[in-house]
Order: C-alpha cells, then sequence, then structure tokens
C-alpha cells in the first residue's frame, strides 16, 4: 500500500472481486436462513432475551451502515484505502450479515399461518415479486457498483453523479427497500423468528430513508432534488 493510501490495481481487482463473490454469499445465505431456519416453529413461551439479542444483533449491522454513511468517516477511508472504499463497506457489511443470520435467536410462536392454497401462492407470488424487484433495481444501478468493482475500474471519480428514472427507480426512489418489504413480510406462514426480522430491519430502513436522501441531496449538487421532482414516492407509488 502506497504512503497516499491508494491500493495498487493488480491487489485492489481481487480484493474487489471477492468482496462481490461474498457479497452474494451473504445474500444466499440469507435466502436460506429466512426460508428454513427461521420459518421453524418453535415451542413454549416468548421469550425477551431472544428478541433483544435479535435487536441488538441488527442494530450492530446498522449502526455500520450508519457510520459509513457518513461523509467524514467515508473521506477518512478513502485516505487510507483509496479507490476501495466501498469494498471496506461490503467485505464488513457482508460480514455482519452472515453474522446476524448465524446468530439470530429463535422466537417461540406464530404470528400468522396462511393455509388456503389460493391465498399461500397469492402471498408467495407477493414475495417472488419483491425478489424480482430487488434484483431488477440492482442491477439497474449496477451490480457492480454496488458491490464496489465498478469503483477500482473506473479511473475517473469525479464525474457528477446520476439518477436513474427507468425501471423500479421511475417508480419509487428505493425499489430495493420496497421489494425488501414484500421479500420478508409476504411469507404464508410468519413465525416469530422471521416476524422479529422482518420488523427489525423495516423499522431500520424507514428510520434511515430522511437521513439517507439528506446526504445524497448534500452530495450530489442538486441531482438528487431534480431526482426527487421526477420520482415523488419514496416506497409505494401514489401512497408513500
Amino acid at each position: 500500500m502506497h504512503s497516499t493510501g491508494a491500493v495498487p490495481t493488480p491487489l485492489a481487482r481481487p480484493i474487489a472481486l471477492g468482496g462481490l463473490v461474498f457479497f452474494i454469499d451473504a445474500l444466499l445465505y440469507f435466502a436460506y436462513c429466512y426460508t428454513v431456519v427461521f420459518g421453524d416453529v418453535v415451542p413454549g413461551p416468548i421469550r425477551a432475551r431472544a428478541i433483544a439479542i435479535d435487536v441488538g444483533l441488527f442494530s450492530i449491522f446498522a449502526l455500520h451502515h450508519s457510520v459509513f454513511a457518513r461523509d467524514t468517516f467515508r473521506n477518512r477511508i478513502t485516505r487510507m484505502v483509496g479507490v476501495l472504499e466501498r469494498s471496506v463497506y461490503v467485505w464488513i457489511a457482508s460480514a455482519l450479515f452472515i453474522a446476524i443470520c448465524a446468530w439470530w435467536q429463535p422466537v417461540a410462536g406464530v404470528i400468522w399461518r396462511i393455509d388456503p392454497p389460493l391465498a399461500r401462492w397469492s402471498v408467495q407470488a407477493a414475495q417472488l415479486v419483491g425478489v424480482w424487484i430487488v434484483l431488477r433495481s440492482a442491477f439497474a444501478i449496477d451490480l457492480l457498483e454496488l458491490s464496489g468493482v465498478q469503483q477500482v475500474r473506473r479511473v475517473q471519480k469525479d464525474a457528477p453523479p446520476e439518477f436513474k428514472t427507468s425501471g423500479p427507480y421511475g417508480w419509487v426512489r428505493h425499489p430495493i427497500y420496497s421489494g425488501w418489504f414484500l421479500m420478508v413480510f409476504a411469507v404464508p406462514l410468519m413465525t416469530t423468528t422471521r416476524f422479529v426480522f422482518a420488523a427489525t430491519s423495516s423499522l431500520y430502513l424507514l428510520v434511515a430513508i430522511p437521513f439517507e436522501e439528506r446526504s445524497l441531496r448534500r452530495s450530489s449538487s442538486g441531482a438528487y432534488d431534480r431526482y426527487m421532482q421526477q420520482v415523488r414516492w419514496k416506497l409505494v407509488p401514489r401512497v408513500f
């Protein structure tokens, strides 16, 4: 590593690509846990200790995200690792997400159970729509950009930001979050374990949106303000 904090390109590229693979692995592990592990019905009474541990685990992940979203912290990391700033975030976030899923405490009980076949299939279809929205949105803004690979490949980093208005980003400003809500809530069997995860993660996203938008407005030289005028709704078209 050079004294300027820049990482040599031959080393930066495999680190960034490794972050992309780790990011995908974390998402696949979450999908397995939420579908299989969190779907187990746990007998007995609901224990506040388990819920407190789960909320604490997710709070650590949320704190990491919030800290990295601050411009002063990002600038400090950039001085240390150069173009790998985004990759550092992805590596840490992926590790924390895996830890959350692995250490998530089961909570006894069932919030709802949908048994009629037509209703169950409808709910499962809604969940698949959520998955599609998340994937479509991620590819719309470039998965390589999200994972930090594009930052390593790009020579010029000072280009003004662009906010897409095509696809899901033309419907709402945060389609990945909209898809997430469908993914975690549209389940025929909502165990209490799943519900604590769904409610905690969704609450964090709702709280994070105004802070995220304030940061984007401050750092985009008016580009995000123009985007907000073009796309009025945050999560649900014509509702919110």
